[in-house]
């Protein structure tokens, strides 16, 4: 199954508390940390709410 490399760029600070959650449950605690995660439609619509503060790359 195809996987997300998702990379937070941008300091979450003034989001809204959904975005920081999204972030949160993606695994991501800081700036220019990145994970993986599997492609899943959940993971899917956490990235697209999160796409302004993330750089979000499909690997094989």
């Amino acid at each position: 199954m195809a996987k997300l490399r998702i990379t937070q760029i941008i300091s979450a600070n003034g989001e809204t508390k959904r975005q920081k959650a999204n972030l949160r449950t993606l695994g991501i605690r800081r700036i220019n940390q990145t994970v993986e995660v599997e492609k899943t439609p959940i993971t899917m619509g956490q990235a697209t709410r999160i796409a302004h503060l993330c750089k979000i790359e499909e690997i094989d």
